[in-house]
């Protein structure tokens, strides 16, 4: 899940700078907010600070983290070892046909600043409010109309077509958070962004303090009237470098963390007093990507010859210490269309790669792969260097800081997409397997489809497949979409990741989503 630095890719380009010091809900100042000098303190690390606590507007899972504590939703992810959810500010919730989703709201649930009770004309608005604004977070609603309004508590969410991925995508995740209309309203006049800035908080936290770069401090909502959480204070310390994070957890500054892959083995073998270490399946994808427009990769037999050359295996003893699976395809094990096996097989053949480019009629080829500064990927693309010569094909590698990465095949930043040719590259998951392929369609060439892979049947069956509920008809659609990925020899498909954690158990019981991601509601305190 941390391949991407937790960015969303929608939202990548629209990240602003983040914004001054100490915050601040409408109506809370900072010298109210509720402290915890005294009481139980969580302390815990994320992968980046935060820029946005909009959640129409949100850029990395660390704000998503956030704002699951400080604002409320109709159902969440349920902790655990699988993909489920469970009611949160909907008492009740049911699909009453394929394309209407009827809730009923829990009462007493209030806005702070004097805003009021949640009701459904916030629901209403929030959900909208992402399709008005042609947010970031609008392709995760999909074919979404509106909300109708039966009371003050119940509303029916429409749909012009029926959507599968409601129920592990927009509904537990980012797009699902309610605001509050009256707050929102008042604090940007037009119902816009309101940035770092939330006008109001409905959750069992509130945000008290922000230092950018040094921490994230959320205190107990003194007008939270459901279950109290376990801690009165949740401090999440910002540490983009996993290592420098490691360093953290043995110092005793946090007490959960995140770890690196080639770290997991020490820690496991020898860990910190009183820790427990964990691994656990990632629902990101890493690939090999080619540049199917650029002149040199034009021959689908190059780069078959590139696919068949590439010894998985080898690339992810030498990334990841052996630590991950090999993938099948963008969908990872435990999510619906997950192959049990990709076309090519893991190790590649180099005899078959040669044939392929004897086919070609291509000799002294020289390549680039791109990748970001991380040392996973950089490493990924070394190995692919090394392997690729076996066959004579010469390849310079070039690491890319993060920012000038992600531009690289968008055409709305210019030509470079035009030199790009071999790609080492990760996107983060959800739980839905419409997250792990949509953004291949013909749509999305020149945004983040940077193989520029095009394919009427793929985009169908993308179409198709969010309106089956059966899991098996499904899966069968997404085996066929991940074929004509590999098929048309623009994927060599690495690994699907892993995710590791360590907690102090003197201080807590953790709890996380399947992948590892905190879910910081339901830790308890020791």
């Amino acid at each position: 899940m941390k391949d991407l630095g937790n960015v969303s890719r929608r939202a990548f380009l629209k990240t602003g700078a983040a914004l001054g010091g100490g915050i601040f809900a409408s109506g809370m100042p900072l010298s109210q907010a509720i402290w915890a000098a005294e009481g139980k303190v969580l302390k815990a690390s994320s992968y980046g600070d935060l820029t946005k606590l909009d959640p129409a507007f949100y850029a990395r899972a660390v704000e998503v983290d956030v704002m699951n504590c400080i604002y409320s939703k109709l159902i969440r992810y349920k902790p655990g070892s699988e993909w489920t959810w469970e009611l949160e500010a909907a008492e009740k919730i049911e699909q009453v046909d394929p394309t209407h989703i009827r809730f009923h709201l829990k009462k007493g649930i209030k806005f702070t600043g004097g805003h009021g009770e949640l009701t459904a004309k916030d629901v209403k608005f929030s959900f909208e409010r992402v399709i008005k604004l042609n947010a970031p977070t609008k392709p995760d609603w999909g074919p979404f109309d509106q909300v109708e309004l039966e009371d003050d508590y119940t509303g029916v969410i429409v749909f012009r077509e029926p959507y599968a991925p409601v129920w592990l995508i927009p509904l537990p995740y980012a797009a699902g958070q309610i605001v509050c209309e009256n707050a929102v309203m008042q604090a940007t006049k037009d119902g816009g962004d309101f940035g770092m800035k939330p006008p109001a908080f409905s959750g069992p936290y509130v945000l008290a303090d922000w230092k950018p770069k040094q921490y994230i401090s959320l205190t107990r909502n003194p007008e939270w009237s459901g279950p109290k959480p376990g801690f009165d204070e949740i401090r999440i310390l910002p540490i983009d470098d996993v290592k420098a994070a490691e360093r953290a957890y043995q110092a005793g500054d946090i007490d959960f963390t995140g770890i690196s892959l080639d770290s997991l083995a020490t820690f496991k073998s020898n860990p910190p007093p009183n820790t427990n270490v964990e691994k656990r399946p990632s629902i990101s994808y890493t690939w090999i990507g080619m540049n199917i427009e650029n002149p040199k990769l034009k021959d689908i037999n190059v780069r078959k010859a590139i696919q068949w050359a590439i010894n998985v295996p080898q690339v992810l003893d030498a990334a990841y210490a052996g630590q991950v699976e090999v993938a099948t395809g963008t969908i990872g094990p435990g999510l619906v269309g997950h192959r049990d096996k990709a076309l090519i097989p893991p190790e590649g053949d180099l005899a078959k790669a040669k044939e392929f480019l004897e086919k070609a009629g291509v000799t002294d080829l020289a390549l680039t792969i791109d990748c970001r500064n991380e040392s996973g990927h950089s490493t990924i693309a070394q190995t692919v260097q090394a392997q690729l010569s076996q066959i004579g094909i010469s390849v310079e590698v070039n690491v890319r800081d993060t920012s000038t990465f992600w531009t690289l095949g968008m055409q709305s930043e210019g030509d470079r997409w035009n030199d790009l040719q071999l790609i080492v590259n990760s996107f983060i998951g959800l739980p839905d397997p419409h997250y792990e392929v949509s953004w291949f369609t013909q749509d999305q060439v020149g945004v983040w489809n940077w193989e520029r892979f095009r394919s009427e049947r793929f985009d169908e069956l993308v179409a198709k497949a969010v309106t089956i509920g059966d899991p098996d008809a499904r899966a069968k659609l997404y085996y066929e979409m991940q074929d004509l990925m590999e098929e048309s020899g623009a994927y060599r498909f690495v690994t699907n990741g892993a995710s590791a954690i360590a907690y102090r158990t003197t201080q807590m019981e953790a709890a996380t989503r399947p992948d590892g991601e905190p879910l910081y509601l339901d830790f308890k305190p020791v």
